[in-house]
């Protein structure tokens, strides 16, 4: 019976179970008081408005180009809507920015002449707070998904370039000298090579750039939007409804999480020959 009860690996998802009920009675509980039930809403209300949400009444979502609509899609609840739309920003956001980070921080890894002429121009866009780039998204882009889009790349694109920047820059001169004895060209060395010591930075980097990638789309979607769960939550906000602005947290979490949890069974078919003990975390 105490084997059961003391935390360890064959009780992990029961403890984790535990704690989250615990919080929910803790809230339940610090929500009989008015005055933080305004701050911090009541759980119970706050379950029953996700229920809600994915239960009651419909909508649907126009798909097109302009002015020009292809196909309207029709969903059992009107959340459906808005989740198609920020989940399409966040997947996006997501794929470019992965996609430009890896570019980029492989180039400038294996072009020193070039990182050391581009260096104090990325640590510079590194450096400035992108949220208020958005604004001028807006104006580029106009208050459609790309202006949403382009935000949370900048986001997305930090993390990855300079995680792959540094992988490929901790490649072992031994492993190095040993594959160019052994007659590799530089294709052979980028595939062979520097991509495998790369791989592990770039999943370490893709689990905190999901996070990133729906904050993008979220900060867009309050800016200028008429979709997205960012304009629910900024119409709950408006109208002092604490409730729903939890609720549409718990729905963005639960959705990152899932990404997350994906991003996670990639990196485990990918990094099979990786040891999964005393690795340590890259930040």
């Amino acid at each position: 019976m105490l084997k059961w009860i003391k935390p360890g690996h064959h009780n992990l998802r029961l403890w984790q179970l535990a704690v989250l009920l615990v919080f929910f009675a803790l809230w339940q509980l610090a929500s009989r008081d008015p005055q933080l039930a305004f701050f911090f809403g009541e759980p119970a209300k706050v379950l029953l408005r996700v229920w809600q949400w994915f239960t009651v009444g419909s909508g649907s979502l126009e798909i097109g180009l302009g002015d020009s609509t292809w196909f309207t899609l029709s969903f059992p609840a009107e959340i459906y809507s808005h989740l198609l739309v920020t989940l399409t920003e966040t997947l996006l956001a997501f794929a470019i920015g992965t996609l430009l980070g890896l570019g980029m921080g492989l180039w400038l890894a294996l072009s020193p002449v070039t990182s050391a002429i581009l260096d104090p121009y990325i640590k510079a866009a590194n450096s400035m707070p992108r949220v208020i780039l958005a604004p001028i998204f807006a104006m580029w882009f106009g208050l459609g998904i790309w202006s949403k889009v382009a935000l949370a790349v900048t986001l997305v694109f930090f993390i990855v370039f300079f995680n792959v920047y540094q992988g490929v820059k901790e490649v072992s001169p031994v492993v190095l000298a040993n594959a160019r004895m052994l007659g590799a060209n530089a294709r052979q060395l980028l595939r062979d090579v520097y991509l495998p010591s790369a791989t592990s930075w770039v999943f370490s980097s893709l689990h905190t750039s999901v996070g990133l990638a729906f904050v993008g789309a979220i900060v867009g979607e309050y800016l200028g939007s008429a979709r997205g769960v960012g304009y629910l939550i900024l119409q709950a906000e408006g109208a002092f409804d604490v409730n729903t602005v939890f609720a549409g947290i718990i729905v963005l979490t639960a959705f990152a999480l899932i990404l997350d949890a994906a991003v996670g069974l990639i990196e485990k078919r990918l990094m099979k020959w990786q040891p999964r003990s005393g690795t340590t975390e890259k930040i």
